[in-house]
């Protein structure tokens, strides 16, 4: 009895699979125009829209930055562990004192304010790589050093 269980469970997949595969095969142009405008109103989203951008952090090691910004940067929100619009205000406030930052302090971590944050970790942190605005691998494992709690 149960290898038939089994069979008609694995024939009523397929039946789903083709059935969906008929429907988007049919669904013509007027599908294929709202999911190109679906696509379109998603891209001409803010970066702010992003609401996070934590470069590879844990929540854990994010809310040591965030104690840290707190701490010297003026940042007030929650600590959270989530690296949103207002601690990247405050990290480019930092950025802007010490590390070479001359962009808007609005929170949005674009090229400018990594390149920042590159020579930040260059400096004390490890990074070796390009001051090029990238958050690639060198960037974030240097990020994460930097994350990581201190001597208790």
């Amino acid at each position: 009895m149960r290898p038939n269980a089994l069979g008609r469970t694995i024939a009523g997949l397929v039946a789903v699979a083709g059935l969906a595969a008929g429907s988007v095969a049919t669904a013509g142009t007027g599908f294929a125009a709202t999911a190109t405008t679906a696509r379109s109103a998603v891209a001409a989203q803010p970066a702010a829209a992003a609401a996070t951008q934590n470069f590879g952090l844990t929540t854990a090691e994010a809310k040591n930055v965030q104690e840290f910004l707190a701490d010297y940067w003026g940042y007030t929100d929650s600590i959270d562990g989530q690296l949103g619009t207002n601690s990247w205000k405050a990290f480019q406030r930092c950025l802007a004192k010490y590390w070479g930052y001359t962009g808007a302090i609005d929170g949005d971590p674009g090229t400018n304010t990594i390149k920042a944050l590159q020579r930040l970790l260059a400096d004390d942190y490890g990074y070796t790589g390009a001051i090029d605005g990238v958050a690639g691998a060198g960037t974030r494992a240097a990020f994460k050093r930097f994350a990581a709690p201190g001597p208790a």
